[in-house]
């Protein structure tokens, strides 16, 4: 069946076929632009330097009103510090490993890298801060099957007590628990711990950290705040037991081979 000819050799068939391509190309046209309202322009991978992609490329600023009444330009041109001082590039080419420079636990690179968030708490839908320690919410406890993990020892990694466990601080928005908060052995500074990196053992009746060590838990990043916990802060402490998991000793940087 021949299509509907309009004119010349265009029919109808042939249109929407032109439509739907120039459609196509246009919309590829617009994600690609807003995907670029964060992180651009890229780095080179070999020298370090921004890669121009060309005014054409990159969205206009538009504003977005954030659920607290603040407003958020982007792309706002801000660039992130330069993190480049922190990693050694172990050969010249590109896609080539690096290795951190100093002291790998708080370098922020690698495993230990984070986000650069706000500097302030995350809130639920009404406005108070989700993660805050049990002790202020009266409607949470521990139920009698589970073990009360406040007053039992911190085992690091290395086998050492590097702390007794005194708080639970909860996301109150998830009914979860996000941290456990450690007064450490060696000093009474009390740091957080996060959840994922905790083994309750029930049977021995301690937390099991295989993360770090026992000393390293005195340069876990503080947070200011005995009663709430900021984005950066969370972004930070959750960065240096991830950053443990490969530096807390040296034989974890080594092939298993």
């Amino acid at each position: 069946m021949e299509g509907v000819q309009i004119v010349g050799s265009l029919d109808v068939a042939t249109l929407l076929f032109t439509l739907f391509n120039l459609f196509f190309v246009g919309l590829v046209f617009y994600l690609v632009r807003e995907g670029r309202r964060e992180g651009y322009p890229l780095e080179s991978d070999e020298t370090g330097k921004l890669e121009a992609i060309g005014p054409n490329w990159m969205p206009k600023p538009k504003t977005y009103l954030l659920a607290d009444g603040r407003e958020v330009h982007k792309p706002d041109g801000i660039r992130d510090p330069d993190y480049s001082d922190k990693l050694k590039r172990l050969a010249p080419w590109a896609g080539a490993p690096s290795e951190p420079v100093g002291d790998p636990m708080t370098a922020g690179v690698g495993p230990g890298a984070y986000a650069l968030r706000e500097d302030i708490p995350d809130v639920d839908h009404e406005g108070h801060n989700k993660i805050i320690p049990m002790r202020l919410m009266e409607d949470f406890y521990v139920t009698a099957r589970d073990l009360d993990p406040r007053g039992v020892e911190v085992i690091a990694c290395d086998d050492e007590v590097a702390g007794t466990i005194t708080e639970i601080w909860i996301d109150r928005a998830e009914a979860l628990v996000r941290y456990y908060e450690v007064e450490l052995a060696d000093g009474g500074r009390k740091v957080l711990l996060p959840f994922a990196f905790v083994n309750i053992n029930k049977k021995k009746k301690r937390a099991e950290v295989h993360a770090i060590t026992a000393a390293q838990f005195s340069d876990v990043p503080a947070h200011a705040s005995d009663e709430q916990v900021t984005r950066l802060e969370e972004e930070k402490i959750s960065a240096y037991y991830a950053a443990g998991t490969l530096y807390a000793t040296p034989e974890r940087k080594e092939a298993l081979l």
